[in-house]
């Protein structure tokens, strides 16, 4: 069994991957603020927390100042309870507030990202304490307090050239020396080289534990855009009816029942929304307005609100014999955009799916990353 945490858990990409690989695994534990911001005095906070015993008692702290200062929903909490196995107590609200001593030895995987930011302009010799304030600092500092045998860290693709570099040399420095995690350099995947007709590029680093022997890890081999099985298309409400986007319970690829379905037409836009969609720009400024891709563009979590065929995906719909309409691709299809199968319960609004489709990893490609993790041994 592979027991997990996850940090900026976001809708579940290594759970749905565990799930699809149909690996035996335990959720430990999982952490999203759902972008709910709160004004605090942080390091009075951290101190209070540090000052309580039990992992109970720092839960409900943390629970008590989202509940007290924010009166906003968290959408990804009311998503992920849904649907993954985990102790609701086990699901936390903030990673600066969270003690990973409570889980120490406890997790073999931890999995997450942060926003990439500025570090302190002092330089790297302090290691991990020149971090503070950046949340890579919250996860570098729970990685030390957990302790999992590998970590995945996830994150933009920019990440490597962000402040010509710096950014990156800092970051390695830190898993290498302060850590004691062997890391392997950062490599760029496409969700379309692994199975999923999406252009979407993500940075991935991988990091096993210095006293672990185990072989080395490599990164899969990308499958190549190339030899994508299906198109977007095949991922379409059209084309694919809900209930018949599934995988196969022995390889966990992909499976598609191809049968007409009826996409909602809330997703239908108006005459005057598609004039402003297909507008090419100014003369200044020019964007393509190529809709009905077979490859799509990148998800954002602002789908829907720029529209603009430029930025967001957009397809062709036959009303009737003399017309044709245009849609913006609906929730359910842009969770199978990011590789959640039609099991994956929808609980909140389609506006709220837009947005954690958008900040999640694709699960093929974190599928694909897994099963060169298992082959190093590192969990035997």
């Amino acid at each position: 069994m592979i027991r997990v945490g996850t940090l900026f858990s976001g809708i579940g990409a290594i759970e749905q991957a565990l799930i699809r690989l149909n690996i035996d695994h335990e959720i430990v534990f999982a952490c999203d603020n759902g972008d709910i911001e709160i004004d605090i005095d942080l390091a009075r906070e951290k101190k209070h927390v540090k000052c309580l015993k039990s992992k109970k008692e720092k839960k409900e702290y943390v629970d008590s100042l989202y509940k007290n200062l924010s009166r906003k929903q968290n959408y990804v909490k009311q998503s992920y309870l849904a649907n993954y196995n985990i102790n609701v107590d086990n699901f936390h609200l903030d990673v600066r507030l969270m003690d990973g001593t409570d889980y120490c030895k406890k997790i073999d995987l931890l999995v997450g990202g942060s926003p990439c930011q500025s570090f302190s302009t002092v330089g790297f010799k302090g290691g991990l304490e020149d971090a503070r304030g950046t949340l890579f600092y919250e996860y570098a500092r729970l990685l030390k307090e957990t302790q999992p045998k590998v970590f995945i860290y996830e994150n933009v693709r920019g990440l490597i050239t962000h402040d010509k570099g710096r950014t990156w040399k800092k970051i390695k420095e830190i898993f290498d020396k302060d850590l004691h995690y062997k890391i392997t350099e950062p490599q760029i995947l496409n969700a379309a080289e692994y199975g999923i007709p999406q252009t979407r590029r993500r940075l991935f680093v991988i990091g096993i534990r210095d006293d672990i022997h185990c072989k080395e890890f490599q990164y899969p081999v990308p499958v190549g855009v190339e030899n994508l099985k299906f198109t977007m298309q095949d991922f379409l409400e059209d084309n694919c009816k809900f209930g018949n986007f599934g995988f196969s319970k022995q390889t966990g690829e992909i499976e598609i029942i191809k049968e007409k379905g009826y996409p909602d037409k809330k997703f239908y836009l108006t005459p005057k929304v598609r004039d402003y969609v297909l507008n090419s720009g100014t003369k200044t400024f020019k964007t393509s307005i190529k809709t009905d891709l077979p490859i799509a563009r990148t998800l954002l979590r602002t789908m829907t609100q720029h529209h603009r065929a430029g930025i967001d995906n957009y397809i062709t719909v036959k009303k009737d014999i003399n017309e044709h309409v245009l849609r913006s691709l609906t929730d359910r299809e842009t969770l199978r955009l990011m590789g959640y199968t039609d099991e994956f319960k929808i609980v909140v609004s389609s506006q709220q799916i837009f947005k954690q489709a958008g900040n999640s990893i694709v699960v093929d490609v974190m599928m694909a990353i897994l099963r060169e993790i298992i082959k190093t041994g590192v969990f035997n």
